[in-house]
């Protein structure tokens, strides 16, 4: 279910960068088509004065095509060299020569990399400071233009900004990411991480638009904490801090991506260290294999030599037996010792064969189990973190639920008091006045008045 969901979330993301390419594929058309209708048109009054930018451009292009074309063919030779190179390992013969015929290609396909990687990075370090250049002359420009439209007093502003600049670091030739260096020129250019203020009054600045949100509402509010700034310095502000949380944006976006490529590079670079690990002990084991069949050639070589030599000995027992058995005996030794010196030589590269095995295995095995326990690890804390989570919750509902009860209780022991409880008001002649009781004894005494009393006699 979880990697179908992220299956999912895959495929969304690759239709959503599809659709965006191919809307930013058409506005470039009609930016292109624009471009082409307002500055080399015929009708157009520039035509003369863009007739010069129609040729540098179309210059340009030809020689971004003819780049193109050479670049692709540097890459379709190595491309060549490498599938050689394949095509030759896959039948691997264990010889001086093939050896030396393999480090040799794989020497010439390194050379070809190594030069086609310094003429491009030549080639990105001079456009680099080529880059370098004009971004300064645009800056010096839009000053230009800037003192021009805002006058004196802005003019004055503008000179102060240099004090406040952040420098870029001498990282342009590094192959940083084009948003990082974007960002870095971006606050070169506007006066550092505070567009040029002080900190107190950046801060304030922050601290309202944070308030209200970036709405508009928030400018006279803004007007009364930045009591040294105009409505005009704090829309200028304004924009400008929107196009910081832009270019930040794409600059930590720029840098994550960055770091998927490193840990890709990582795996990539593992693969093949296992791989390259794979080949090894497979050569062993052929060399191994090639080393246990020339000593079984050996042996049936001896085998064979020992058979005519028996058959060349029988005839000859007879006249000569006992220097016969001698002499066998002493062939016998000798083919016992050559046999144990084969076996000991088998033994001793098994052995070396099965320690680099077993150095290779271990490795692995311990690769393996570091990532096991790292995983272990981590799917442990996240259980006992839902466990905590969890136990919190329930603590949190069963305290709820006993207050609840606690207040129904309360409420019903307060209806039942209202139902029970008896108001009694106070009377005090009621002390001095016979009881119900008493009255109605004497009402049942009185009719027995008229009759004769009984006397009982007393023994």
């Amino acid at each position: 279910m979880k990697a179908s969901w992220k299956i999912k979330g895959e495929r969304a993301k690759k239709v959503e960068f599809i659709r965006t390419a191919e809307k930013l594929k058409a506005q470039l058309a009609n930016m292109e088509k624009d471009k082409t209708g307002h500055l080399y048109s015929r009708k157009s009054d520039f035509r003369v004065e863009y007739r010069l930018l129609e040729e540098l451009e179309h210059s340009m292009t030809v020689s971004r095509k003819m780049e193109k074309a050479k670049i692709l063919q540097q890459l379709s030779k190595i491309q060549n060299n490498v599938k050689r190179l394949q095509q030759q390992l896959k039948d691997v013969k264990p010889t001086p020569e093939f050896v030396g015929k393999i480090k040799e290609m794989m020497e010439e396909i390194e050379n070809a990399i190594n030069a086609f990687k310094e003429e491009q990075r030549q080639i990105y370090q001079q456009l680099l400071k080529e880059e370098k250049a004009v971004i300064n002359e645009l800056s010096v420009f839009e000053r230009k233009v800037e003192l021009w439209a805002l006058g004196s007093s802005t003019a004055e502003k503008v000179q102060r900004l240099p004090s406040a600049r952040v420098t870029v670091d001498k990282t342009l030739g590094n192959h940083l990411p084009e948003e990082v260096i974007e960002f870095e020129k971006f606050l070169q250019r506007t006066g550092g991480r505070q567009g040029g203020w002080d900190d107190y009054d950046h801060q304030n600045f922050l601290k309202i638009r944070t308030k209200y949100r970036g709405r508009l509402s928030y400018m006279d509010e803004a007007l009364e904490y930045l009591s040294g700034r105009t409505k005009e310095d704090i829309e200028q502000h304004d924009k400008w801090y929107q196009e910081y949380v832009i270019l930040h944006e794409r600059k930590k976006e720029s840098i994550k991506r960055w770091k998927e490529k490193q840990q890709q590079e990582k795996e990539r670079n593992l693969k093949e260290k296992m791989k390259s690990e794979k080949m090894l002990k497979e050569r062993w084991l052929q060399h191994e294999e090639a080393q246990k069949q020339k000593a079984e050639e050996e042996r049936k070589r001896k085998q064979a030599r020992v058979e005519v030599w028996k058959k060349h000995k029988v005839v000859a027992f007879a006249i000569d037996q006992p220097s016969q058995l001698k002499l066998e005996e002493k062939m016998q030794q000798k083919e016992r010792q050559s046999h144990v010196k084969l076996l000991l030589e088998r033994n001793t590269l098994q052995k070396k064969v099965k320690e680099k095995l077993e150095k290779l295995e271990n490795g692995k095995r311990e690769e393996t189990e570091k990532v096991g326990r790292k995983k272990i690890a981590a799917e442990e804390i996240s259980k006992f973190q839902e466990h905590d989570l969890h136990e919190l919750e329930l603590r949190v509902l069963q305290k709820h639920a006993k207050e609840i009860e606690k207040q129904e209780k309360e409420k019903r022991l307060a209806k039942l008091r209202e139902k029970v409880e008896i108001r009694v008001t106070r009377d005090r002649a009621r002390l001095n006045r016979p009881s119900k009781g008493w009255e109605d004894r004497r009402q049942e005494m009185a009719p027995a008045a008229g009759e004769p009393l009984l006397r009982v006699s007393q023994r």
